[in-house]
């Protein structure tokens, strides 16, 4: 079987078990056609209704250079129609310029991101009750490959590779990757909190009765991490981040947050404090963890300037300022959910005061 029909496999069955009478939306640019065209005839096959939204970073970035206030503001009806009414959501980050935004007023995302918070509520309700099934996936481009530092070929490799799409059956090395994580989520479950030791970090979360998430590969393709939602109320300490911030083609560098009772009080970057600050200030949940996960894909071995891949490197931890998850039992409301990632090689975590946690992995005695 070919790569690209394991991978539309793997999407349309595993990820998102596509069925008869579903209503199926596909987005990504041209460069993913390939992809989508096996994930489209597979839904046709079994039954459902697919449509293809085409993404274009120079439309993208026209709206948002040319568009007065008041359309920046503006939540189409038929936006949250769509969200609403479809069964499932294939995102497929395929970009053709990974920095279409970078002379745009960041003022402006901090207002288009205001508007659309009701799509991200509307989303989370649905991801929480199960009433939507959706993941986003990566397609090999140029562009993509050119931000990582890498050949195309190499790059592609890359992917497959964190995809498990060169294993004889992906679809039994994903399940036993989500066996394996069970066995930690499981085992985090039993802390009430949650703290991490660092060179310029000492962070504590409180996360009992806050429930662990095993991401399988279903929501996200590559998966490989396990999340939750902290208390809102109670982080507490400072915490520097190793990799950069990423946000629509900007590089925030050198992140440090400070925490009290919960919120961001404190924030200050190498380079882009102006946007971080900007985006800390979007509404009263930006300031808010909205998730914390350990990564956990051993087969992703290096930062590529994709967050989908970023923060599932096995050894390190990320945090999402924003959005809780509601099926975490996190309760925070933000426009933005925006994961930021560390690497742990020489940190140590703790969980009720016992580590758990050191050298970029789990101490055998928690497994």
């Amino acid at each position: 079987m070919r790569d690209i029909d394991k991978y539309a496999r793997l999407i349309a069955e595993y990820c998102t078990a596509i069925s008869k009478g579903d209503e199926v939306l596909i987005s990504g640019t041209v460069e993913a056609l390939p992809l989508v065209r096996e994930i489209y005839r597979l839904a046709v096959s079994r039954g459902a209704y697919p449509r293809f939204v085409v993404d274009d970073e120079e439309l993208t970035e026209i709206f948002y250079r040319y568009a007065p206030k008041d359309v920046l503001e503006y939540l189409s009806p038929i936006d949250r129609f769509i969200l609403e009414n479809i069964d499932v959501r294939i995102g497929i980050i395929s970009s053709t310029h990974t920095k279409p935004l970078i002379g745009v007023d960041p003022s402006r995302f901090r207002i288009r991101s205001a508007a659309t918070r009701k799509l991200t509520e509307i989303f989370m309700k649905r991801d929480g009750e199960g009433s939507l099934r959706w993941t986003v996936t990566a397609y090999p481009t140029k562009a993509l490959a050119q931000e990582a530092g890498m050949s195309i070929i190499d790059y592609r490799d890359f992917i497959y590779n964190a995809l498990k799409l060169y294993s004889p059956d992906p679809v039994q090395a994903w399940i036993k990757q989500a066996e394996s994580q069970a066995k930690i989520a499981d085992k985090l479950s039993r802390f009430s909190e949650i703290r991490v030791v660092d060179e310029d970090t000492n962070l504590t979360l409180r996360v009992d009765g806050r429930i662990w998430i095993n991401d399988d590969g279903k929501k996200n393709m590559p998966g490989g991490e396990v999340f939750t939602g902290p208390h809102e109320d109670a982080t507490e300490g400072y915490i520097t981040f190793t990799y950069p911030a990423l946000w629509r083609g900007y590089e925030i560098e050198g992140v440090r947050l400070k925490f009290e009772r919960g919120r961001v009080v404190e924030a200050s970057a190498r380079k882009g404090e102006d946007l971080l600050k900007a985006m800390l200030d979007v509404d009263e949940g930006a300031r808010v963890v909205g998730e914390f996960a350990f990564g956990l894909n051993y087969d992703i071995k290096r930062h590529t300037k994709q967050v989908l891949f970023d923060e599932k490197i096995g050894g390190t931890i990320h945090m999402a300022l924003g959005a809780s998850y509601p099926s975490t039992g996190g309760r925070n409301m933000s426009a933005i959910h925006w994961d930021i990632v560390k690497d742990t090689g020489k940190a140590k975590i703790y969980g009720d005061g016992d580590l758990i946690y050191e050298n970029g992995k789990f101490i055998q005695d928690i497994l």
